[in-house]
């Protein structure tokens, strides 16, 4: 998204609104393993409330990610 940054004089230029993405590291239990997963503040939250497997399958089945996205850590 891009808009103005504006001054105390009202003079305005463009800036660009960035997303808010973290890149983390959690422990997937069901699989054994490690995975690396680039998501947002509220992605965070909805994994700390439902657990790791629950917010997969259900990013997956609304289509915000495939399994394939998924990077494991060996």
């Amino acid at each position: 998204m891009i808009g103005n940054n504006v001054s105390h004089s009202k003079r305005r230029t463009k800036r660009t609104f960035d997303v808010n993405l973290f890149k983390r590291k959690f422990y997937y239990v069901e699989q054994d393993c490690w995975i690396e997963l680039k998501l947002s503040a509220a992605g965070l939250r909805m994994i700390n409330k439902v657990g790791l497997d629950a917010a997969l399958n259900n990013a997956v089945a609304k289509g915000y990610c495939d399994w394939k996205d998924i990077k494991v850590i060996a």
